[in-house]
């Protein structure tokens, strides 16, 4: 093939670069080593929902790159996520002094540059920092992402999906991690021996097992993450007054020891976006540009279950207009079928010092479209702030690999003033609805009997027979073992081997009265309420009767999707889909009180 020349090869980007609706810009193309600000390397706005990979060695500039992204998103009315692992993204909300450095550099590549500040919301996991306080609940967090954090395997973690199951059926709500502790003491006690030998999979040594797993994460001070009020990850969707999309900034300035912890709970929070925002098809803008940083942590040791989560979620959230970014070294950090969905690709300079850093740039290489590049080289030797480019364009075609020189941030490239970020979370207003810890009756009340402290009207008494009474609810109209039974035969084939039970009259949810316990129903939809939910108070009003409409299949679904594991959750919402039940765990096994209403 013959030999292009640096005229041709610029020709191919400028006309590859040619988009016509809004986008993202991202620099300007270097070709045969000489930069040229007439070729601008863009990024089409309405693709940002296609996710993307942020990848190179560290030190190359990959957090300038997203917060460069974050800074134009915000200006174009789309609202951001980004996780500021090392505390430097606060400078979003500190504008940048020039210098004749910078204004050389994006003169260079012919950006106009002016200091500016962007509207910055600060989040903080449990209070663990200057952020708002983000918190969830266990119910909510569910059993595949909570066997992440404890390391569980996968008898253990299908083991919890059983508890999560029975305290689901039993009305008693896993908000903290004391209620989680308190149903598998109650299962392993000589009280609930025979609601632990119903559950059949669950042994009591391995139930022991999760028990200890749970007081390690209370040793080690991670219970402050779950509680109430729950965050409502709406709040992630906000707009500033003047049209600028808010970025909002987690905060973890302690959790670079706990890994684990950091990136499965930015996964819950992608998770809830995915059950609750509705199918959009393709905008104009995306509703939402997550950025993960540290991606690799998702994948190490990740049991099947929840990769395929994973996988499922990134496939599926685009068309809800939720564009995801993955920050990470290679793309080798990223499984296969993740890597297949990333159309956007920014990769920063990378190493090869040893053969194992060879083997990862072969790979990376690979992964590109064929170009006028020798991307080996063009890899190893690239600049900081220089990354090799490829992005799906409007017409869904990879654009032409481009080395380009990336444009500067506006803000500042490190962390605001301590006191303004203080000033800006004082005066937020999530601080008033998040701000103070609540603990209102759940699980462990209804166990123990003892009494959380009061935060509104007085809560009527539980029915005689009821959890607080004496351990949860019986079973009434709902029998495990019979759906065992069915479910064994479902599967297997063949007649179940576990001993009938005496026939029941029919088949219905347990007849606990939930309303005692539960929040009053809000009777307008999610879209028409405030983002914000207030802290929740258990007034003492009815809530109205959930309708019966699940029969067998719904529940056999139900079972099918949290006992089973990941592999038949799919097969588990199709069935309660058609039958018009909605089950009450989403792809990851969380769940939240506003999809059960």
């Amino acid at each position: 093939m013959a030999t292009k020349t640096t005229a041709e090869k610029l020709a191919t980007i400028q006309k590859g670069y040619t988009l016509e609706g809004a986008t993202i810009e991202l620099g300007a193309a270097i070709i045969d080593g000489e930069l040229h600000k007439d070729a601008p390397v863009r990024l089409p706005l309405a693709m940002m929902n296609r996710h993307g990979l942020v990848a190179g060695a560290t030190g190359t500039g990959k957090t300038v790159t997203l917060h460069m992204m974050a800074e134009q998103l915000s200006t174009a009315g789309v609202p951001v996520f980004l996780a500021d692992i090392k505390g430097d993204l606060s400078g979003l909300a500190t504008a940048a002094a020039g210098s004749d450095k910078l204004r050389a550099r994006t003169d260079s590549i012919g950006q106009a540059w002016a200091g500016k500040t962007f509207p910055v919301e600060f989040l903080a996991l449990g209070g663990d920092g200057n952020g708002v306080p983000v918190r969830a609940t266990v119910t909510s967090f569910g059993p595949i992402l909570l066997s992440r954090i404890m390391e569980l395997n996968d008898t253990q973690e299908s083991s919890l999906q059983l508890v999560f199951y029975f305290a689901d059926k039993n009305g008693l709500e896993l908000i903290d991690l004391k209620d989680l502790r308190a149903v598998i003491q109650f299962l392993t006690s000589d009280e609930g021996k025979d609601k632990l030998e119903e559950l059949g999979g669950l042994s009591k040594a391995t139930a022991g097992v999760i028990l200890r797993e749970i007081v390690n994460l209370e040793a080690q001070g991670l219970e402050k993450f779950f509680g109430e009020p729950e965050f409502d990850t709406a709040e992630l969707l906000r707009t500033a007054p003047d049209g600028r999309g808010v970025v909002t900034c987690l905060e973890l300035p302690t959790l670079q020891t706990k890994p684990m912890l950091f990136s499965t709970f930015l996964m819950w929070l992608l998770a809830d976006l995915f059950e609750d925002l509705p199918e959009a098809g393709d905008l104009d803008k995306p509703k939402l540009v997550f950025f993960l940083d540290e991606a690799h942590l998702l994948f190490n040791g990740a049991s099947k279950a929840f990769l395929d989560a994973i996988t499922t979620t990134v496939r599926l959230i685009r068309s809800k207009g939720v564009g995801i970014f993955f920050v990470t070294q290679t793309p080798k950090d990223v499984p296969a079928d993740v890597l297949g969905q990333l159309a956007n690709r920014v990769q920063h300079a990378l190493r090869a010092f040893t053969p194992e850093d060879a083997k990862a740039l072969k790979a990376t290489v690979s992964t590109f479209p064929l170009s006028d590049y020798d991307l080996e080289e063009t890899l190893t030797s690239a600049g900081i702030g220089e990354a090799v480019i490829t992005v799906m364009n409007e017409k869904g075609a990879p654009t032409p690999v481009a080395l380009t020189r990336l444009r500067a941030p506006e803000s500042v490239m490190g962390p605001s003033e301590e006191a303004l970020v203080r000033s800006t979370v004082a005066g937020s207003a999530l601080l008033g609805k998040y701000g103070t810890a609540v603990d209102n009756p759940s699980a462990f009340e209804k166990l123990t009997g003892k009494a959380a402290a009061p935060t509104g009207p007085a809560v009527p008494e539980p029915a005689a027979g009821g959890p607080a009474a004496g351990g949860p609810a019986s079973a009434g109209n709902y029998d495990v073992d019979a759906e065992a039974r069915r479910i064994e035969e479902e599967i297997l084939g063949r007649p179940s081997s576990r001993p009938a039970q005496a026939p029941e009259p029919q088949y219905s949810e347990p007849q606990f009265d939930e309303a005692q316990y539960s929040e009053p129903r809000e009777s307008e939809p999610r879209a028409s309420r405030t983002r914000a939910k207030a802290p929740r108070t258990r007034q003492a009003q009815p809530r109205q009767p959930e309708p019966q409409t699940g029969g067998m299949m719904g529940d056999l679904g139900g079972v099918l999707g949290g006992a089973l594991g990941g592999g038949l959750k799919s097969m588990a919402r199709s069935m309660g889909t058609q039958l018009g039940r909605e089950l009450l765990r989403g792809v990851f096994g969380t769940s939240s009180r506003r999809r059960r209403r």
